[in-house]
């Protein structure tokens, strides 16, 4: 997996929208942020369109992807925001390009996170995006920092709950709906020997159950070296209950599995969203989740 270069204190950060639109006003505070933090911020050309609920036409926001990719004064590129529409892109984007630069986000964004590291090769980068940046509390100010950190060539070592197992593997993964989604696709998870980490949102929790069951049978469960499991965050139940909570769900779904599972990892859709970058070798050891540089 190729690691793009970290940046340093001025570099250009490209700012783009791949699924849900944002206001003129946003942008522009994201763009302060950005520049509070040491960086430029370029926008998008069409980062400001609407078309419905996503930013721009499918066609219109892959173009802006196209360009910030294509443009060599960008170090990185930076997702505002998640939604749904990132799988849109790809029928228009290219097979390959000339400079690995980090591509930012989660969520809708795992996508492109797979796209990235699957058909690219480079490593990307998991971690807040400025509609979260712009949101007030300590939590949002530690994952700011979190991704400035891992921006500039530090990115953090974790303190996970503790394992008896000690296991090491390039990680993979990320939101478990969208993994779910691109199952039987060119980019369904490659987990093999790898650290599988999952997250999700506002999923009834038959629904839960009904992806790790897919997960498992799909190979990608089973394949995988351990489970790193991030915030599962307000799930929901039906009048009549599931019977189990998204931990229970899960835990069991691992069930018989020859890996570590490890709950509470600060990354996903919580205040807390920690940076972890996708295609790098980790080391979980001694209740620490340690990047390989």
């Amino acid at each position: 997996m190729i690691q793009p270069p970290f940046l340093q204190a001025g570099d250009r950060i490209g700012l783009f929208a791949p699924a849900r639109k944002l206001t003129e006003n946003e942008a522009l505070l994201a763009a302060k942020l950005l520049s509070e933090k040491g960086f430029e911020a370029v926008f998008a050309p069409n980062l400001l369109k609407e078309d419905n609920q996503f930013s721009g036409t499918d066609a219109e926001r892959a173009a802006d992807l196209d360009s910030l990719l294509m443009d060599e004064s960008i170090k990185a590129i930076l997702a505002f925001r998640g939604g749904y529409g990132s799988v849109r892109l790809l029928p228009y984007l290219r097979k390959s390009y000339p400079t690995p630069k980090w591509i930012i986000g989660y969520s809708d964004i795992t996508v492109l996170h797979h796209w990235v590291n699957q058909k690219l090769g480079w490593m990307s980068m998991h971690g807040t995006m400025p509609v979260n940046m712009l949101q007030a509390g300590m939590e949002r100010i530690q994952s700011k920092q979190s991704l400035v950190n891992a921006l500039l060539g530090n990115p953090e070592t974790l303190i996970v709950p503790d394992t008896e197992t000690k296991v090491q593997g390039e990680l993979c993964g990320g939101n478990l709906s969208v993994i779910y989604s691109l199952l039987g696709s060119d980019l369904q998870t490659i987990s093999n020997k790898k650290l599988l980490f999952l997250e999700d949102l506002d999923e009834y929790l038959y629904h839960i159950d009904r992806m790790m069951q897919a997960i498992n049978r799909s190979g990608i469960g089973p394949g995988s070296a351990a489970w790193l499991i991030g915030g599962m965050s307000d799930m929901r139940n039906n009048t009549i209950p599931f019977g189990k909570d998204a931990r229970q769900i899960i835990r069991e779904a691992h069930e018989g599995l020859n890996s570590p599972l490890v709950f509470d990892i600060p990354a996903g859709h919580e205040p807390l969203n920690r940076t972890i970058i996708m295609g790098m070798e980790y080391r979980l050891d001694a209740g620490r989740l340690t990047p390989l540089l």
